[in-house]
């Protein structure tokens, strides 16, 4: 028997194009999910330790369908602390997607960074944005992060 082969739309798809994009969106969500089980997520901020760093999440924003998360490595202490790569990204829970919506702009994905206003150009720079999350959040799984511990901490009332 064939194995199928998962997300095989995303490699199918055509790179920089709004379906690419969309396929790309939804690999992210399937590999965030995989990294936070609980997409309410019960905490404001939690960290993972896996074998090369600590993983840093912090809940920005909560609304009714979506999620706007920090998620980065912490490098240095102090005032040399940088955050690298240092994404923020958006969690549509009700259309399970994931986007990254902004890359900080001193970090060494520069060209990355910022949301463009709505033109032709989106796609040249949503993709490599979302690309750098969902490679990203492959590696942290591959890494051992994960964010469904029991010890973690919990929202007031979550439990």
């Amino acid at each position: 028997m064939a194995k199928v082969k998962r997300n095989h739309w995303l490699a199918a798809a055509q790179p920089r194009s709004f379906t690419g994009l969309m396929g790309l969106y939804e690999s992210n969500y399937r590999r965030f999910e995989r990294l936070a089980p609980e997409l309410d997520l019960p905490f404001e901020q939690a960290r993972s330790v896996g074998q090369d760093a600590t993983l840093y999440l912090q809940v920005l924003e909560r609304c009714r369908y979506t999620t706007t998360i920090h998620l980065t490595y912490w490098f240095g202490e102090g005032e040399q602390a940088r955050a690298d790569p240092d994404l923020t990204l958006r969690v549509y829970r009700d259309a399970q997607l994931a986007e990254a919506v902004y890359c900080d702009a001193r970090s060494r994905y520069a060209s990355l960074a910022g949301v463009p206003d709505i033109d032709d150009a989106v796609l040249d720079t949503q993709w490599p944005r979302n690309l750098l999350l969902n490679k990203w959040l492959a590696y942290c799984l591959a890494q051992g992060h994960s964010f469904s511990a029991a010890n973690r901490p919990r929202r007031a009332g979550a439990d």
